[in-house]
């Protein structure tokens, strides 16, 4: 049964988000016996508060506080992202992994390879693939073709492709854990009303709730992480639901608030040990910020495709998900399906009669994603408004972030590729339009793992090379992107620092 911890309870484990990565790490310690206290900032919804409505959706899990700058596509909600991502699940190669090796210096990036390989990895992602029900793995079949994906399929293997496939998805293609098979209801990025796409609302948090070593605290807003006068962390204030602040002690801390938030909390947790915020001696705290080239390519087929019925990204096509210097950039790119409604669908063709057309042509949509690497840039960034402070009386983030050469010269490659797609099908109108992840939607960096501590802000395992009890548990921690869609090896990483927590447990490191 959940537990209720006392606030001076100092052997509790606070994890701080309940997303992809706080909702797996909770329940991973939680399984292990290990007292978890987890803040979500956000609500509780249950699957009869999921409604096929992308715009009440919004409403009801989006992140909408105050940001300036570059836009991101959150949720404050139980669950996090994890209601509104697709499911792809890609795993990183290992070029990826020694990106700084592989393609060496690169001007204006600040490349490093991840302190940990690709063999270190794949147990945990074996296990990741498990939990979530990542169809094509563990004997699940690949997830069924929808006539969207099929016209995907049929133009990539005209143009000379062969790595197709709906395999490598967390939506489930057969019930699987409790779960629904996918009914193909196509509104994946507004929540899945029956569960079968994996999130932790419906999965690590329910699983961690009946260990009895787990509380789950909603609407609680995490506004500072404090500290003993040996730089290791004592508790979190947070604020409840009223607006009364409240300490809860801790052992150690799991910082997973998505980049924006988790900058924002180690910045703001600031100290005369730590003045340029915690864990922040290496002065990277906040940079490196990436979120992935996203390029769409949509276009008005000869035919009939409804874009509409089935999975939003049942697939994608991988013959580009490689490095070769010969295209004329580092690194690679995957082109995924990209399922849209209406109204996104017909932001491609702008206003007025064009965007009309292109709205009366919708059931002849059809669109792809381009989904590639995106090199490190210190000028990427996420920090504090000096002055201006949102509802909460808290700085506004300011996110300041612009593409790299790479990643424009991948960006005009991998838009031929998709117009040439298309065009071998015949279709009477192609657009590309940049961002149509709607912002950053794949946070990465800020708080990255490195070898050396001058290079990063936390080690192999996401430990804070300053703090040796505070833990950073999402994408902050990338090294550099890859291509893949982030949120399998957000997973991996979590299971794997959850075991990595509980044997300095056991040890008395922590």
């Amino acid at each position: 049964m959940p537990r209720e911890y006392d606030l001076n309870d100092d052997r509790v484990v606070v994890v701080i988000g309940s997303g992809a990565g706080g909702g797996t790490v909770a329940n991973e310690l939680a399984q292990k016996g290990i007292d978890v206290v987890c803040l979500e900032a956000g609500g509780r919804l249950t699957l009869a508060d999921v409604v096929n409505d992308y715009r009440l959706m919004n409403e009801r899990m989006g992140w909408h506080d105050e940001r300036r700058g570059a836009g991101v596509w959150l949720c404050k909600t139980v669950g996090g992202t994890t209601m509104r991502w697709s499911g792809c699940c890609p795993r990183l190669l290992v070029h990826e992994l020694r990106a700084r090796s592989t393609y060496g210096a690169m001007d204006d990036t600040t490349l490093i390879d991840w302190p940990l390989t690709l063999e270190e990895l794949e147990p945990y992602y074996d296990q990741a693939e498990a939990k979530m029900g990542v169809s094509g793995t563990n004997g699940l079949p690949p997830l069924a073709e929808n006539s969207h994906f099929k016209v995907l399929k049929a133009g990539a293997r005209r143009i000379g492709y062969r790595d197709i496939t709906t395999s490598h998805i967390a939506i489930n293609s057969v019930a699987y854990d409790g779960r629904p098979g996918c009914q193909q209801i196509g509104f994946c990025n507004a929540g899945c009303a029956i569960g079968a796409k994996w999130s932790t609302l419906y999965t690590e948090v329910p699983k961690a709730e009946t260990t009895g070593h787990f509380e789950l605290r909603t609407h609680a807003m995490a506004i500072r992480i404090n500290h003993d006068e040996r730089g290791r962390v004592t508790g979190v204030v947070f604020r409840d639901v009223d607006g009364v602040l409240h300490e809860q002690r801790a052992r150690a801390v799991c910082v997973a608030c998505n980049v924006v938030e988790t900058t924002r909390l180690l910045l703001l947790s600031e100290s005369s040990l730590f003045p340029d915020g915690l864990a922040n001696s290496s002065g990277h705290l906040g940079r490196n910020y990436m979120r992935h080239l996203a390029q769409g390519v949509s276009a008005i087929m000869p035919g009939p495709v409804n874009q509409h019925r089935g999975t939003a990204q049942t697939g994608f096509v991988r013959d580009e998900h490689r490095h070769d210097p010969r295209r004329g950039f580092a690194g690679g790119y995957l082109l995924e399906l990209s399922g849209q409604p209406p109204f996104v669908f017909a932001r491609k063709a702008g206003w007025g009669a064009d965007a009309q057309r292109w709205m009366e042509n919708y059931s002849h949509g059809a669109g792809l994603l381009l989904c590639g690497e995106d090199p490190p840039q210190a000028s990427n960034r996420i920090g504090l408004h000096p002055t201006d402070k949102d509802a909460l009386g808290l700085p506004i983030p300011v996110l300041e972030y612009s593409l790299h050469p790479n990643t424009k010269a991948m960006m005009q490659h991998a838009v031929a590729q998709g117009r040439e797609l298309y065009s071998s099908l015949g279709a009477t109108d192609i657009r590309d339009n940049t961002d149509q992840l709607g912002g950053g939607c794949h946070n990465m960096g800020v708080a990255r793992m490195s070898a050396d501590p001058s290079d990063g802000v936390t080690n192999r395992w996401g430990q804070a090379h300053d703090v040796p009890n505070l833990f950073v548990s999402d994408g902050s921690v990338f090294s550099t992107s890859g291509a893949p869609n982030p949120t399998l090896t957000i997973v991996a990483l979590a299971i794997r620092q959850a075991d990595h927590i509980a044997e300095r447990m056991t040890q008395g490191t922590l």
